[in-house]
């Protein structure tokens, strides 16, 4: 039997409401966490334009803003790691056109505290109207700023890419792992057995949180060293399961029929053994996927996820957890409510597929 893309898994999930629509919403967070730098308001990379002026600022609050243009070329890179390029901007009150020179008022917290600042209008080289209509503009921030003045929403958006690719890349490190150690344990059994069962054990003694917060000191503080650290962690539960699969599918008859057919073990594994458990490596990989988000937004709470200025769902909790009683409990709420239901929608769709390859 050969790999083949089992349709019917599909029009399961489809059917089952739930899982469709845990489906489909995961597959809109994809969406926003690969184009956030396109949809985002602050395309700077790791959204991290802010202004102190309008720090702490609550959802559907506008300014108005001027921009100083810089001549700047777009590459297709920008598109989906940002620009570097950090812009020039100035949230304003007012504006006046005085001969030779725009003179705004700048925002400020304090309605009472005045600030003017003068440019000259060759910035723009353009006349005056010109200037006034392409570089001030009325700007939203949707879920308001945070205590760095940065746009939350931005924030939002680009640190989901942090979260499902934790999930992405901690699964796949776990899925290799796993089915390699799993598949040779199950499949040749003896001594190989033996020896890959003690290091599940040991690592299944080890509390996962512990193993991982180790590993993340070992390899030292970063962005891919939690991606490495989860997903050395994850695929003790992959390799425990593959085993018991194997073991149970490689005494059917037609992998008896294979092997006297004189068929190399490898591609008796590829070909008639890993089509057959693939219910159960699925099941496992969402549930993993969840499991990773979990973890990362853990680290990140305790400080040892993805340092800033990169944004993190979990940083973003540890940061603003005290605001829930400040008066701006959403700064917290809103990355919270995001790991929650990302986390609950892979559970679904694990559930549906599981319900899927339940022979009861």
């Amino acid at each position: 039997m050969g790999w083949k893309i089992n349709h019917k898994a599909l029009h399961f999930i489809y059917q089952n409401k739930w899982s469709a629509f845990s489906l489909f919403y995961i597959l809109i967070w994809a969406f926003l966490a690969l184009f956030a730098y396109v949809i985002a308001p602050d395309n700077t990379q790791n959204a991290n334009w802010g202004d102190l002026n309008i720090a702490s600022q609550r959802p559907g609050f506008q300014v108005k803003m001027l921009e100083i243009p810089y001549p700047h070329r777009s590459s297709l890179k920008e598109y989906f790691f940002g620009t570097e390029h950090i812009p020039e901007k100035y949230p304003i009150r007012s504006f006046s056109i005085q001969q030779d020179s725009l003179l705004v008022e700048l925002f400020h917290l304090n309605p009472k505290i005045v600030v003017e600042k003068k440019f000259p209008l060759n910035l723009w080289e353009k006349s005056s109207k010109e200037t006034v209509s392409t570089s001030i503009n009325n700007q939203t921030f949707w879920l308001g700023t945070d205590k760095a003045g940065r746009d939350y929403l931005s924030r939002i958006l680009v640190g989901a890419r942090i979260s499902l690719s934790i999930g992405l890349v901690a699964v796949f490190i776990s899925l290799v792992l796993g089915i390699f150690l799993g598949a040779l344990a199950g499949y040749y059994g003896g001594w190989v057995d033996q020896l890959i069962l003690w290091l599940i054990q040991v690592v299944w003694s080890i509390p996962t949180l512990l193993m991982v917060i180790a590993i993340t000191l070992s390899l030292g503080k970063g962005f891919w060293q939690v991606f490495i650290a989860v997903g050395l962690t994850m695929w003790v539960e992959v390799a425990r399961v593959i085993r018991g699969q194997i073991l149970s599918v490689k005494k059917m008859p037609y992998i008896t029929a294979a092997k006297a057919l004189g068929f190399k073990d490898t591609r008796i594994l590829i070909y008639h053994i890993l089509p057959n458990i693939i219910g159960p490596i699925v099941v496992i990989a969402a549930a993993n996927f969840a499991s990773a988000i979990l973890v990362e937004s853990g680290l990140s709470f305790l400080g040892l996820g993805a340092q800033p200025p990169t944004p993190s769902w979990g940083s973003m909790i540890k940061d603003y957890y005290g605001d829930m009683i400040l008066g701006r409990p959403y700064l917290a709420l809103i990355p919270g409510m995001a790991i929650m239901t990302i986390v609950l929608a892979f559970m679904m769709v694990g559930n549906g597929i599981r319900d899927y390859f339940d022979v009861k």
